[in-house]
């Protein structure tokens, strides 16, 4: 769980602040009017979470193994009154 703090606060508590998430191993959320404005978190945390983003991007595209033509079910071009039909490239 983050600590929470408004940003007229976190402006004149900076440096304790910053004790708190590199020494003490904590997050702080920033907050104006109640909502969350920004987070201030460890570089070793953010190194981890940007590590953690990228083996999700990679895994999202290496979910996609093959493209493959995509064609109509017998009658459904005129069922839906489509008329066009795709043709690849230099075709």
């Amino acid at each position: 769980m983050a600590y929470e703090i408004p940003v007229t606060q976190a402006r004149a508590e900076l440096a304790d602040l910053i004790n708190r998430v590199v020494y003490g191993n904590e997050r702080v959320v920033v907050t104006r009017h109640g909502k969350p404005l920004v987070a201030l978190v460890s570089a070793a945390d953010l190194a981890r979470l940007e590590a953690e983003h990228e083996i999700a991007e990679d895994s999202v595209a290496g979910s996609v193994s093959e493209v493959r033509p995509l064609t109509s079910a017998p009658g459904e071009q005129g069922r839906f009154g489509i008329a066009a039909r795709h043709r690849e490239p230099g075709v």
